[in-house]
């Protein structure tokens, strides 16, 4: 759909009036005013890209016209360009004289999920995964907040550059969702071409938030994630006559068990572990006696030597259970990682201090207390990890307006979650917060030069 281009509002900034530049020791900006300014722009601007974004969802990896929609906002922005990063992924520089590097990012991917949110919006999209099948598309994640509010950040920071110093690297990142595509711009020399930030910033909206507010914790912020792939061989045979043969169902239903008690017996209690069997196929027939069985996991866990003792046991368990059946040396059970995430940490002192940001300039109820709800994970860790020593910090925005939850206590329906075909956010309050909550982050890293 066609865009409202409105060339006034890339200037909303100057026209409310925003005061000087303030240091970190100087916090005289007027967030009033820039607030005034986000939601001015998300009027003019920002409030159809969301909806195209929405409407035009892309699996992952396969990203091409949402990167090249990217590539021209940010263009049409006055940032420096590059495609093509780490397969799909897109780079926009906005230099702005000496200070710090920072690096902000928003994914944009989608998922295989049919949308019955009864949104005027609603996405119909379908596409060819890289599996050959086609599969219907939604954003049942957010991810278009995170790539409208990445256009809205780049337009006002470039609006107010008398008022931040430094250099700031806008990462469109494919596949989070594949927990692959901030891997692949690593690995295809992100930090060697663009530097290595001083720092690393990324937001999720949330549908277990309310509009309004965000949250972020000073330590671990998402648990791990490892997608596991178990292939169990068999020896055909009749289902009359089981003697004859090895049964890969049976063998695969004994692992399945088994690796509950990883949990339950190996990890000690007070450290967070889950192992879900997601998937199990196996044969064709009712009396047929297949000759392979495969199971697909998710494992996650809150710390590297958990996740490591995990997969371990998960493979000792899956191969010497084969053996015990019977499967002869030159059939072994197969245990394979592939996919997979290090736990998402928000570096403590960077974290007190940008919580304390948000805080001040997003008003003093605007930031709740971090709580981990579940074990979900997130690829930003790989732009984080302890040995490229960048410090990261990664935030929740809310996005189920406070109505919805006080309705759903008293009965009525259910907060859809996310990946659910039902999800769905206020994409206003959603896209304006995110936006003033990282504009918010920059001025008290970037402060301009005197």
């Amino acid at each position: 759909m066609g865009l409202i281009r409105n060339t006034a509002t890339a200037m909303a900034l100057v026209l409310v009036g925003l005061p000087d530049a303030a240091t970190a020791e100087d916090h005289d900006i007027d967030h009033a005013a820039i607030a005034a300014a986000v939601e001015a722009e998300y009027d003019g601007y920002l409030a159809p890209l969301f909806v195209h974004f929405h409407q035009n969802p892309e699996l992952s990896f396969l990203e091409n016209e949402t990167a090249a929609r990217m590539a021209m906002e940010l263009r049409e922005a006055g940032l420096e360009v590059t495609e093509g990063v780490g397969g799909t992924g897109v780079v926009g520089t906005l230099r702005n004289g000496e200070g710090p590097l920072i690096l902000l990012r928003a994914d944009m991917d989608g998922l295989p999920v049919p949308e019955k949110t009864g949104l005027d919006y609603a996405s119909t999209a379908t596409q060819i995964g890289q599996d050959g099948v086609e599969y219907p598309v939604m954003h049942a994640c957010g991810h278009d907040v995170h790539i409208t509010s990445m256009v809205g950040t780049a337009r006002q920071l470039m609006a107010m550059k008398d008022h931040w110093s430094g250099t700031i690297m806008f990462v469109v990142q494919p596949a989070e969702e594949r927990v692959g595509g901030a891997k692949a711009m690593i690995e295809d020399g992100l930090y060697d071409r663009f530097g290595k930030p001083d720092y690393a910033l990324a937001f999720h909206v949330t549908s277990t938030l309310p509009t309004g507010v965000v949250s972020a914790a000073t330590g671990i912020q998402y648990s791990s994630a490892d997608s596991v792939d178990i292939t169990i061989p068999g020896i055909g045979a009749h289902g009359a006559s089981p003697h004859t043969g090895r049964d890969p169902v049976y063998i695969g239903s004994q692992i399945v068990t088994a690796l509950q008690s990883i949990v339950s017996r190996e990890v000690m209690p007070l450290s967070p572990a889950v192992i879900t069997v997601g998937s199990f196929h196996s044969g064709s027939k009712h009396n047929i006696i297949s000759d392979r069985a495969d199971l697909q996991l998710t494992v996650r866990a809150n710390d590297e030597d958990v996740r490591a003792q995990l997969l371990a046991a998960i493979e000792r368990i899956a191969v010497g259970i084969g053996k015990a059946h019977g499967l002869p040396d030159d059939m072994p059970v197969v245990v394979k990682v592939s996919e997979g995430t290090p736990v998402t940490y928000n570096n403590p002192e960077l974290a007190t201090r940008l919580n304390g940001v948000m805080q001040r300039d997003l008003g003093a109820d605007a930031f709740v207390p971090f709580s981990q709800q579940g074990m979900g994970a997130e690829d930003f860790a790989f732009f984080v990890t302890e040995d490229l020593g960048v410090p990261g910090y990664y935030f929740g925005v809310g996005g189920t307006p406070p109505e919805d939850f006080e309705a759903a206590a008293n009965g009525g329906p259910a907060v859809p979650s996310h990946h659910s075909p039902l999800f769905k956010i206020a994409p206003r309050e959603s896209v304006t917060l995110g936006t003033r909550a990282m504009i918010a982050a920059v001025l008290d890293l970037a402060p301009a030069s005197e």
